[in-house]
């Protein structure tokens, strides 16, 4: 009995070498958002950039959109912006930007400073949307339908592989969904 006793750390320490190992070989941007066909959580929040305008989750509905969390201290969404900038310019689908546990002066400075690839610019001083959101950290970036429903979530930044492999296909395909929608919509309008 004794003997069995000594066997016990041996086997533990196994069983926890095999958890960590498989943990190696997971990758955070697959990571399941318990949001995804969901609506967008309801908010109310400031824009960045003028702290008396109020922005709620009502006010982006009707078209797909990219939702990016970004911030200052975040050095991934330093990688990400200038691409960000990029797919502004090419105007394929509005992206909001989240600007998450930063301050304001701060966010607002970088944006003059570095390019502002953002349609709108929500102030997220305390993490409540993003908390509300599931964000791990920054940045994460949600597609959203013309319903205002999450239909993807992507953890970590955005690059040419990840717009061309990822998301750029789905916002086209929510982009024609919704356009079936609104010609669907016009036809039953006409019909009445």
């Amino acid at each position: 009995m004794k003997k069995l006793i000594l066997f016990i750390p041996l086997v533990l320490f196994l069983v926890m070498g095999i958890f960590l190992y498989r943990g190696l070989y997971l990758n955070p941007q697959q990571l399941d958002s318990a949001l995804e066909g969901k609506p967008v959580p309801e908010f109310r929040l400031s824009k960045l950039e003028d702290a008396k305008t109020m922005i709620s989750n009502h006010d982006l509905k009707g078209q797909v959109y990219i939702m990016n969390v970004w911030a200052t201290w975040c050095p991934s969404c330093k990688y990400e912006h200038p691409y960000l900038l990029q797919l502004a310019r090419q105007n394929i689908v509005p992206i909001y930007g989240i600007n998450y546990r930063d301050q304001r002066g701060l966010a607002v400075q970088e944006l003059t400073r570095q390019g502002d690839p953002y349609t709108l610019n929500i102030f997220d001083p305390d993490g409540k949307l993003g908390l509300d959101l599931g964000v791990y950290g920054a940045p994460e970036s949600f597609i959203v339908d013309h319903n205002g429903i999450i239909r993807f979530r992507y953890a970590g930044p955005v690059d040419m592989r990840v717009w061309n492999e990822t998301i750029y296909p789905l916002v086209k395909q929510l982009q024609q969904e919704a356009a079936t929608a609104q010609q669907g919509n016009a036809t039953q309008g006409k019909a009445s």
